[in-house]
């Protein structure tokens, strides 16, 4: 199976494009999650996970204290470890993965990392969002050769998903 990854700047629109690929594929019961930003008086201040079944967590905040900082945010890996077993990802039962996204937030987990990493050795077909810059779990990741990846810029961002969902539907999953 191909799987489909998703670079580009930060801002780009990733996350954005990742929701339209949920909704255009939701007959297909897809498994992940998305991250949105937490917002308070007009300023960002975190990023919470969203799992397509509806659960929601804090991934990362400016009040979350620790050793897992990305900038002004700490990250919560205990939660995001939790969250992640919640999911139906690994249960055989999904072959249509979306993960928005593995980037240096999400890596510091081992329990996200070896999510991936089984996933990528999967018969399923994982469709996301990659840190258009990162650490070797991430390099390594788009060196693969089971791997499509797609640069998200804002002069293709309003014509990439008609290519997308066409590349993700000629597959069998």
């Amino acid at each position: 199976m191909t799987s489909l990854l998703i670079t580009g700047m930060p801002g780009v629109g990733k996350t954005t494009l990742i929701r339209k690929i949920v909704k255009s594929l939701d007959e297909h019961i897809p498994a992940g999650f998305y991250t949105r930003e937490i917002r308070e008086g007009g300023s960002r201040v975190g990023f919470e996970l969203v799992g397509l079944d509806g659960k929601v967590r804090t991934l990362a905040h400016t009040r979350i204290a620790g050793n897992y900082r990305v900038g002004k945010y700490g990250v919560d890996i205990s939660g995001f470890d939790e969250f992640l077993k919640s999911l139906t990802i690994l249960s055989g039962q999904r072959c249509l993965i979306i993960i928005d996204e593995i980037g240096k937030m999400e890596c510091f987990s081992a329990v996200f990392r070896d999510m991936i990493t089984r996933v990528l050795e999967d018969d399923c077909l994982l469709v996301a969002t990659i840190a258009k810059k990162g650490n070797e779990f991430i390099e390594e990741i788009k060196k693969r050769q089971d791997i499509l990846l797609f640069e998200l810029t804002r002069e293709n961002r309003d014509t990439i998903l008609p290519l997308l969902l066409e590349k993700i539907r000629s597959q069998r999953y």
